[in-house]
């Protein structure tokens, strides 16, 4: 089993709404970043209490990782920010 294989595994098992799971791999900083984006209602379940379950799942993935001596980074993408509206910065140029 390959680090995206055990990460969309993984991330199924935790989530309500299996089927809302996405994952978007691309190169960052001599790394595979790994982009997991899940349904608002199941982001809290993907985090866990004080990030203890995304912390786990970190540690999980560059365990396998290198054991093919890649090196991984794992992000979670969450909507709720950006839909409650990120402040805007004052426009000064009157």
């Amino acid at each position: 089993m390959d680090v995206e294989q055990l990460l969309n595994y993984l991330a199924r098992a935790l989530v309500d709404h299996p089927d809302q799971v996405s994952l978007r791999i691309s190169e960052a900083e001599g790394a595979r970043l790994f982009e997991l984006k899940v349904s608002a209602e199941d982001v809290g379940k993907v985090i866990g209490r004080d990030g203890r379950t995304v912390n786990a799942l970190r540690t999980l993935l560059n365990a396998a990782a290198q054991k093919s001596g890649q090196k991984v980074r794992l992000e979670i993408l969450d909507d709720r920010r950006n839909a409650a509206g990120a402040p805007v910065a004052p426009d000064f140029a009157q």
